[in-house]
């Protein structure tokens, strides 16, 4: 990163801290000490917190529309769970329920000079799965910060819950896969096509050949979900969630 003259070094160290300390202590933030003024920044911010918190086994990716850059969160282990059906609310400050499309990586994907191609991505992928990331903060309120700050706090990432591996996942079709969103009995969302990053092999195409670079890369293991198919929904403590998917089966998940 290149800092500017308002991000100098001793403002990034504290605004790293200042995260690190919000996730021990809980005591969530009314700023950063100083907010980042450029997406490297917020990233350079996001990395280091990330090196701290541990090794990177999982990545959230999406973009506002079909055609935008992509963007990108680091996911560690401590938040990463498989074919769980129950989370301790205790563990969020706020609990938004997003429904998703997350790949696993059976290959590694390093850096390298030359771009990798979609049939080298898609080769690299293991199985597909649904998906349930819940959205938090390490502000005092979600939502109550500018863009790039919320960008370097992990853009939100609360936890990330992968449902079992779907069958012949190359025959999914995203753009045309309905998702509903049904909580404590109501349906809350019900879309097709409701990932407003459109198409999702172009977002791991970015993942491989951009976005996961200052971290090393992807790598065989890795996780990397796709983006909301159904909008953020806040839901309230003790509430079951259930993601019904066209294709894809249904996926629950209660935070209580």
């Amino acid at each position: 990163m290149t800092m500017s003259e308002e991000m100098n070094e001793s403002a990034f160290r504290d605004s790293v801290d200042a995260l690190i300390q919000a996730r021990k202590s809980r005591d969530w933030l009314s700023a950063l000490p100083t907010r980042p003024t450029s997406e490297a920044e917020a990233y350079a911010i996001q990395d280091a917190v990330a090196r701290r918190l541990g090794p990177v086994v999982a990545w959230k990716v999406g973009a506002r529309t079909p055609d935008t850059e992509p963007f990108r969160a680091p996911i560690h282990a401590d938040t990463l769970f498989f074919d769980t059906t129950t989370l301790p609310a205790a563990d969020y400050q706020v609990i938004g329920m997003e429904a998703e499309i997350a790949y696993k990586f059976a290959k590694d994907l390093p850096p390298r000079a030359e771009p990798y191609s979609r049939e080298e991505v898609l080769d690299a992928v293991e199985s597909v799965h649904p998906a349930f990331e819940i959205v938090d903060t390490r502000f005092a309120g979600f939502g109550s910060q500018d863009g790039l700050s919320h960008m370097a706090d992990q853009f939100n990432h609360g936890a990330l819950v992968v449902g079992p591996a779907i069958a012949d996942w190359r025959s999914l079709e995203p753009l045309k896969e309905r998702v509903a969103l049904v909580v404590g009995g109501e349906t809350k969302a019900d879309t097709v096509a409701g990932n407003s990053a459109g198409e999702p092999v172009r977002l791991l195409m970015w993942m491989a050949n951009t976005g996961a670079v200052s971290l090393g890369g992807l790598k065989a293991g890795d996780v990397v979900t796709t983006g909301s198919h159904v909008g953020t929904v806040m839901v309230p403590a003790g509430s079951t969630s259930v993601a019904v998917y066209g294709t894809m089966g249904t996926y629950e998940l209660t935070v209580k």
